[in-house]
């Protein structure tokens, strides 16, 4: 069972030095033990703020940040795309360090969801004594082939919307480039059109899970352009982890951060293979794999909360 509704009791900027500014807010107990949520996307945001209630709030200090270029923070990418020259995992990794260093906290948790584990995962690559655990539900890394998985490789499930979601671009096209060209075209109605189109791929490919609802991922046509724009960018980069660079490759490196890996079987959009890899390379990890959830569900919920709940209450 989640914990309670709850509100943040503060919430702020942290000015960047190209000119972003990153929102954050704190919510449970000041006292605490501190523990950042990292959203999803790129470019999902915090929305109304449900994740909170994955954190016993007598236990933990949760932090919560909208990325740059989404949710609160400013600018929006698809609003200023000149912004997107300072959209970089190494970008989004410094401004976690600046709200970190902002509120004052030593040392935290972090639970990331689907994109958010990539950027968990690299964070604690890059700031490992920053870290005490780390608990991630939709596990992905940001790798090429989990990219062209999820724009390409699932078409064979849902023929009827790659094809919609190829029509615009060239036979001989990368779909993840031919979408970051058209969400960066200087027609806006071309810009408007691509948001649609991405986000109806988005609805398709997570239509599975339990948690799926018909109609829009983004209601408003802006949102729907924003998240697209920053996940075509990201994704289109290589999530700015090529090479060497690369999550998997170093994973044996997180050695001696406790880790819990949450996965649906059912997730079509990063199939098990990912977390599992992950896991076998990563010493110490734990794997629960959860064959009634897609990507994410409620049993995958609840699993994480109990994990951080029990680092938190083993630590006291």
């Amino acid at each position: 069972m989640q914990h309670p509704p709850l509100e943040p009791f503060a919430s702020g900027f942290v000015e960047r030095p190209d000119g972003a500014r990153v929102y954050w807010e704190t919510s449970g107990n000041p006292r605490g033990r501190p523990a950042l949520y990292l959203h999803g996307g790129p470019g999902g945001g915090l929305g109304a703020g449900g994740y909170r209630r994955r954190f016993d709030p007598d236990l933990h200090l949760i932090v919560g940040i909208d990325q740059r270029g989404c949710g609160r923070s400013e600018p929006w990418a698809a609003d200023d795309l000149s912004s997107l020259r300072h959209q970089t995992i190494d970008d989004l990794l410094a401004d976690i360090e600046a709200v970190r260093t902002h509120l004052g906290v030593d040392r935290w948790l972090l639970h990331g969801v689907s994109w958010g584990s990539t950027l968990a995962l690299a964070y604690a690559l890059e700031h490992p004594g920053r870290v005490t655990e780390i608990v991630n539900l939709a596990v992905t890394t940001g790798a090429r082939w989990e990219i062209d998985w999820i724009t390409d490789g699932i078409a064979p499930v849902f023929p009827e919307a790659h094809a919609r979601l190829r029509a615009p671009l060239r036979d001989d096209e990368r779909t993840i480039e031919g979408y970051a060209r058209l969400l960066t075209d200087d027609s806006p109605a071309v810009r408007r059109r691509a948001g649609d189109d991405w986000d109806a791929w988005e609805v398709a490919h997570v239509s599975l899970g339990p948690l799926a609802k018909p109609g829009p991922l983004h209601t408003e046509p802006r949102h729907r352009r924003n998240f697209a724009t920053l996940a075509t960018h990201y994704w289109a980069n290589d999530c700015f982890l090529p090479g060497t660079a690369s999550i998997m490759s170093r994973a044996s490196q997180l050695e001696g951060i406790p880790g819990v890996l949450v996965h649906g079987r059912r997730d079509i959009s990063g199939p098990s293979l990912i977390p599992w890899r992950l896991h076998r390379a990563w010493p110490g990890s734990r794997l629960e794999i959860v064959e009634e959830d897609g990507h994410g569900g409620p049993r995958s919920a609840q699993i994480a909360q109990d994990a951080m709940d029990d680092f938190a209450r083993s630590a006291r």
